[in-house]
């Protein structure tokens, strides 16, 4: 007999499989989103830091490429990159404009969903948010999210989560039941799935094995490493990508910037080696070309970066012990989806 994909989710958010991939910012673009969702899955949109007349372009043009449904992601943390009062403007400006847009669900991350919830319900789009701990999925659905996402340490990027997905994944969904619950973090492949919602998960939420699929806007190099890493070439630090940032621990592949920070004894953000200095430039979502400094804690290496792979921040997660090839979104969709129920078909 084989596994069960399909889970309550699916019938709420309209998918075929329980599949989601991460909004991570610009390397989610429309290309990824629409692939993930024809395929069965949900796909999530990176609009993190873009105007808003630029989340309704990306939204335009997703739907120009899929009629199926998929997600916006937002992150909306009020102390941390989003601090100021601009930048608070802006996001909610961000996720006021994908509700506005009627997209399938909103994303959040990072911070109290409770703002949005009502402006979601009342156009009819669910709100999910990823959280870290027991404690903030208690608080998310108090607030009447219509799910959480558990993030294990093991997750690649920003990480809010503290302890295993493994250990995380039963404890949230033994604190929230019947709300659904999907697994992050250090999942990138059929078993993992399967693992995910052997435990009481209703969904998947993947990052990494994504980034390294063909439609993801990731640069070429920066797949490549994924594809040659293994779970201890990732490193999880506290504050040392912090510029733009500050306060969000991370996940990355270790890299020049790790062993010199590492080798001169971890010294604090502005005593750090090559504190100030730019590791390259790329375009953000406005297309306007920047550079990216040190230690940065946003802007992903894109197919338009130019400058020293060792230095930038590549954000990995430990899954990509599983990932190996560099495959199109939807094939990945599928490869998981048959994996994932290959462990109970054969037993």
């Amino acid at each position: 007999m084989a596994l069960e994909l399909r889970t309550p989710l699916c019938d709420a958010l309209g998918i075929e499989v329980p599949i989601l991939s991460a909004g991570m910012g610009s390397v989610a673009g429309p290309d990824l989103v629409a692939a993930v969702s024809e395929a069965g899955g949900f796909g999530v949109l990176g609009v993190s830091g873009a105007l808003p007349e630029a989340v309704e372009e990306r939204i335009a043009r997703t739907r120009a490429l899929t009629g199926r449904p998929f997600g916006v992601n937002v992150i909306i943390d009020e102390v941390g990159w989003a601090a100021s009062e601009e930048d608070r403007e802006l996001v909610r400006a961000e996720v006021v404009s994908a509700i506005d847009q009627e997209v399938a669900a909103v994303v959040l991350f990072w911070g109290d969903p409770a703002p949005y919830v009502d402006l979601a319900h009342e156009k009819g789009v669910l709100l999910l948010v990823q959280v870290g701990s027991v404690g903030e999925a208690e608080s998310a659905a108090a607030a009447g999210v219509d799910a959480v996402i558990a993030q294990g340490v093991e997750a690649g990027g920003h990480v809010r989560g503290t302890s295993s997905i493994w250990e995380l994944l039963p404890a949230v969904v033994a604190a929230v039941s019947p709300l659904p619950v999907l697994a992050s973090g250090g999942i990138g492949d059929g078993a993992g799935v399967a693992r995910a919602l052997g435990l009481g998960a209703q969904g998947v939420s993947l990052g990494t094995r994504f980034l390294a699929s063909e439609e993801s806007a990731a640069h070429p190099e920066y797949k490549r490493r994924i594809v040659e890493s293994v779970a201890k070439d990732t490193v999880y630090t506290e504050d040392l990508y912090d510029i733009f940032w500050p306060g969000a621990p991370t996940r990355t592949l270790r890299n020049r910037t790790f062993d010199e920070w590492d080798a001169a004894g971890r010294p604090r953000p502005g005593n750090r080696p090559g504190e100030g200095t730019v590791v390259g430039t790329m375009l953000l979502l406005s297309g306007q070309r920047v550079e990216l400094p040190r230690y940065a804690g946003s802007g992903t290496p894109l197919v338009d970066f130019e400058g020293d792979f060792d230095y930038p921040a590549l954000w990995a997660g430990e899954s990509v012990e599983v990932v190996n090839d560099v495959l199109p979104a939807a094939e990945i969709v599928r490869r998981l989806a048959e994996d994932a129920a290959a462990p109970v078909a054969s037993s």
